[in-house]
């Protein structure tokens, strides 16, 4: 029974149960993170096309609903247009700039403004006589049913420029057409004629305003004026052209302080110059002063020529010869001479020092006494000056309030209107909404952006797994393949049983997944004898998987071995449904009962099942002890490939150690339902050093919606079903 198989599965079949599976590797990279891509969104809406329209025939409904609860409103609309030319009957005043003639767009805007003001608003209300009609008055103070009408109105009118011309379009919205024209007739009457009769009232206001206040204006700039000419006169402020006498004074005493300390300070400077020199030893008549002195230059000639004849008669006799001693006793007389003069231009450069000196303190002080007279001055004209700007001030005021005067005096009674009715309202005969077109256009706009929001929400907040992709790139685990839900695939008529359907059509595309799922089983794993199946959660088709997937390679020649392992849900032996009473895989393991008295034949395909009997009391010791690894040893050598349906990881912790056992470990996921961070957990449970996991595989996939999706490896399903019988 040990013999090389040549099917798929003969990989399990020859040599050692080692476990030797290669390193795993993306074949398709992943989109790039920087691009858009157009397909996984396509295929996203059309997961979520079921929320998609629900949102939308939502909206849709809304809009219909809304739409048949509105009141049918008129809409009149009154146009009035304003001067372009206004006549001149009066020249512009001198205060107001001149009307340009044409206005412009920023004076357009505005009269835009006036005709909604509060001012406006209110005149129409009250004239109309709006706040004593029963909606608004009844149950109100009048105060509070004024300002209810005023915030009717409010909300319904409507101004506009007409496109780009000089007209005023004033249009008003309600539930009776007569009204509606009513109003917006009103409104265009406040604006021309109201407007004009304002004019007119604020003009005759104004001039009167002017007239009281110009009478009191002249007496108060007579008064600042004559006070003015009583402080001056007071004070003793009398000035010139070139400013006030003492201003004067003060600016001839700066000119001559200036000079004499120029003087002083030049006297001084050639006295201490000619001092130092003679303190450093300098020889009379060497001084600075003493070289413009005449007689000291004579002296000076008489000292040279001296100087000249004693030399020589020093060489030729010697400084003892009488000769020698006059003529010594001559230069000393002269040196003396020198010496004497020179001390006298000192004495005349000192004096001439002191002189200065006295010269600018005399000066100093005739300034000091002027510039205290200004500063007594310069006080009293801080209130001349006060008095000054006063005076000024009331008589420019004067001025302009008389010149006002006049200006208004001639202008009044030719008011001209800023704008004239062009075209009165009419009462509308056709309702201006609801607008069913624009509302269903509208709800449909809103229901197709809200559709797709909800749709994208939905499959974000999604947390199941749909492709091979989606494990391969989520989750990093080797993708091995999907079978589908025998429903999306069975032909009519057929069987609903997937065991059974697995052998009454063998060439449908439920059969093929299984020998896809042992192909990509033999290529992504090498010499694994022992296969445990399990999942993270109950209810993932575990069990029918594994009797399928043990029945798929019994039915091609193999001697295949399955095992119940899942001893609380017992899956393969309900299958069966047999003899209760006939030893099992307990009774194996505890040694009451050989492999081959608790095995069970499958006629259909002659696959070898080892199911569980009722007493499982110590299921949990035998499963994870020794006795069960001496099975798996027996198993390997008798069986070309052994399967273990387990029970799931997460829930039971005896599957992490079965798992431990086999040579590889398949887990299944069910389609759209497993949470991601299920299967998470259980791999983190499933250590690499102790579990080799051969991969995971997609069961109870429903493959109409996967191909309609347009996503996954069965996106293409569509164009190869014509293979399948």
């Amino acid at each position: 029974m040990n013999s090389s198989a040549t099917t798929a599965i003969g990989v399990y079949g020859s040599g050692a149960a080692a476990f030797s599976a290669p390193a795993f590797e993306t074949r398709v990279p992943p989109p790039a993170a920087d691009r858009v891509d157009l397909q996984h969104l396509t295929a996203v809406f059309r997961r979520r096309v079921g929320v998609f329209l629900a949102v939308l025939l939502v909206v849709l409904a809304a809009g219909l609903v809304l739409t048949a609860r509105q009141k049918p409103s008129y809409i009149a609309r009154a146009e009035v247009t304003l001067n372009s030319r206004p006549q001149e009957v009066a020249p512009t005043g001198s205060g107001e700039r001149p009307d340009p003639g044409i206005p412009n767009e920023t004076f357009v805007d505005t009269q835009v403004s006036i005709v909604t003001s509060e001012a406006n608003m209110a005149a129409v209300v009250d004239g109309l006589g709006l706040a004593n009609q029963p909606r608004f008055a009844t149950g109100r103070t009048p105060s509070a049913a004024r300002e209810a009408a005023f915030d009717y109105v409010r909300r319904n009118v409507a101004v506009q420029r007409i496109s780009t011309t000089y007209g005023i379009g004033i249009a008003f919205e309600s539930t009776d057409p007569a009204e509606a024209a009513r109003i917006a007739n009103a409104f265009a009457r406040q604006y021309t004629e109201g407007a004009l009769a304002r004019k007119r009232n604020e003009a005759r206001g104004t001039t009167m305003l002017i007239a009281t206040r110009l009478d009191q204006l002249r007496q108060q700039a007579l008064a600042d004026t004559a006070a003015v000419q009583r402080y001056r006169f007071a004070h003793n402020l009398l000035s010139t052209t070139q400013g006030t006498l003492t201003e004067q004074e003060i600016s001839a005493y700066n000119q001559e302080v200036a000079q004499a300390r120029a003087q002083s300070a030049e006297d001084s400077a050639r006295l201490d110059a000619a001092r130092r020199q003679l303190a450093q030893g300098a020889s009379a008549g060497g001084v600075g002063e003493t070289t413009a002195s005449a007689g000291i230059s004579a002296l000076r000639a008489q000292q040279s020529q001296a100087a000249s004849e004693l030399a020589g008669l020093e060489a030729r006799y010697g400084s003892l010869h009488p000769d020698v001693i006059r003529a010594r006793a001559a230069t000393q007389a002269i040196n003396a001479q020198i010496s004497a003069e020179t001390q006298r231009v000192l004495s005349s450069l000192e004096a001439r020092a002191r002189v200065s000196q006295q010269r600018l303190a005399s000066l100093s002080g005739s300034l000091d006494q002027s510039r205290g007279t200004l500063a007594t001055n310069n006080a009293a004209a801080t209130g001349l000056q006060d008095l000054e700007k006063r005076a000024e001030t009331s008589n420019a005021l004067y001025e302009s309030y008389l010149n006002r005067y006049k200006e208004l005096t001639a202008r009044e009674g030719t008011e001209a209107a800023d704008a004239d009715l062009l075209h009165p309202a009419a009462v509308p005969t056709k309702p201006d909404s609801p607008h069913v077109v624009l509302n269903l256009a509208l709800s449909l706009a809103f229901g197709l952006g809200l559709g797709i929001a909800a749709a994208f929400a939905a499959e974000m907040t999604f947390s199941g797994l749909t492709t091979g992709d989606d494990i391969e790139q989520r989750l990093g685990v080797r993708y091995l393949g999907s079978i589908p839900a025998l429903e999306s695939v069975m032909r009519k008529g057929g069987t609903k049983v997937p065991a059974t359907a697995l052998l009454e059509d063998p060439r449908s595309a439920f059969t093929e997944s299984f020998r896809s799922l042992r192909a990509s089983i033999a290529m992504n794993t090498t010499m694994a004898r022992i296969i445990a199946v399990t999942s993270a959660l109950p209810d993932e088709g575990k069990t029918t998987t594994a009797i399928c997937l043990a029945r798929s390679m019994a039915a091609a020649g193999d001697d295949v071995l399955l095992i119940d392992g899942d001893v609380r849900r017992q899956g393969v032996s309900r299958f069966l449904r047999g003899d209760e009473s006939r030893p099992g895989l307990m009774e194996v393991l505890r040694g009451t009962a050989t492999l081959d008295e608790a095995l069970v034949i499958d006629p259909a395909t002659g696959l070898s099942i080892l199911p569980l009997a009722a007493d499982v009391a110590d299921a949990p010791e035998l499963l994870t002890g020794e006795e069960m690894d001496r099975l798996l040893d027996l198993a390997r050598s008798r069986f070309h490939a052994v399967l273990i349906d387990t029970a799931p990881v997460l829930p039971i912790a005896d599957a992490r150690l079965v798992l431990g056992k086999v040579d590889a470990a398949l887990v299944l996921v069910r389609w759209r339902k497993t949470p991601e961070a299920a299967l998470r957990s259980a791999l983190r449970l499933l250590p690499d050093d102790r579990v080799q996991l051969a991969g995971v595989a997609l069961t109870r996939v429903n493959m109409r919606k996967q191909a309609r999706f347009g996503y996954g490896d069965d996106a293409f399903y569509h164009s190869y079903k014509g293979y399948y019988a």
